[in-house]
């Protein structure tokens, strides 16, 4: 049987594109399996902004040569777009800092199936027993502490495993250090991190301390695309949990702590699945 593949795309909009998209996959006897799509008449620089991913059976014709007519189809529209292989492993680089329950919660949805994901490395700026005392197997693990004057030198060698080990995606499981603007940039597009929702309303340390001395009602987590405005960069998944005034500062810790695994999780299966198109300062899900 044909490994099933996924084609995303975005362009200008105009009539006729969907069936323009789905009739070059029927005339190469692809069979569509799913599609969505989505206009957005209010993107970003005054256009409209037409999305779609379409996975498919590549029934009769290899991924490669899908890809290069593709390709021809695709430059009148001016499209950019992208064929994967809807089940490859993604190869993923995760970074933690002292808090492992969102590095602990990825592994464990990788090792049961869950998660389709190949993690190449694990980045730490601590050293391993003061990350987790989980097993990591044969995951590389990478000790790269960082100050204010070894910073550079830090990225620099993130960036060089991220090559050595062909990452499609980095994933900071709550790792406590602020990216520079260089590294956000060479990252772009392919580096989720997780914070709380609360953000900026509660910066600084013991966020969930701060809401618990204001009294609030709800607590969420927000997973997002790194880009150099801190913790600004487009959404892709969040969640909420109610809160009552009999919930103790050390309970808003424990649920937030789970709401954070549950989004980065969420955040990472849906990249992983071809599920996250960017749209300027935003995103487009596709759920499923």
């Amino acid at each position: 049987m044909p490994r099933p593949l996924i084609l995303t795309l975005s362009c200008g909009d105009q009539p006729g594109i969907t069936a323009r998209v789905t009739g070059f996959l029927f005339e190469r006897g692809c069979n569509i399996l799913d599609a969505q799509q989505f206009n957005d008449r209010a993107s970003e620089g005054g256009g409209d902004r037409f999305f779609m991913r379409v996975a498919f059976d590549p029934t009769g014709t290899s991924a490669d040569s899908l890809r290069k007519a593709f390709a021809k189809f695709a430059a009148g529209f001016a499209m950019d777009w992208k064929i994967a292989a809807q089940d490859r492993p993604r190869r993923v680089i995760i970074m933690v800092s002292k808090f492992d329950h969102c590095l602990v919660d990825l592994l464990y949805r990788w090792r049961t199936g869950e998660l389709n994901i190949d993690p190449v490395a694990i980045i730490s700026n601590h050293p391993l027993e003061a990350t987790t005392d989980i097993d990591l197997g044969n995951i590389p693990f990478h000790h790269l502490p960082v100050t204010k004057d070894t910073k550079a030198d830090q990225e620099t060698m993130v960036r060089r495993i991220a090559e050595e080990t062909d990452a499609e995606l980095v994933v900071l499981a709550r790792y406590m250090q602020i990216f520079s603007d260089e590294q956000s940039a060479h990252f772009s597009g392919r580096c989720i991190n997780i914070h709380h929702s609360f953000l900026p309303g509660f910066k600084g340390a013991r966020p969930y301390h701060q809401a618990h001395e204001r009294g609030v009602k709800i607590i969420g987590a927000t997973a997002h695309f790194v880009t150099a405005d801190l913790d600004e960069g487009p959404i892709i998944h969040q969640d909420v949990e109610r809160i009552t005034h009999a919930d103790s500062a050390a309970d808003l810790v424990r649920k937030g702590r789970d709401i954070e695994r549950r989004v980065l999780a969420e955040a990472v299966r849906l990249f992983v699945q071809e599920r996250v198109l960017p749209n300027g300062g935003r995103t487009v899900v596709f759920r499923g």
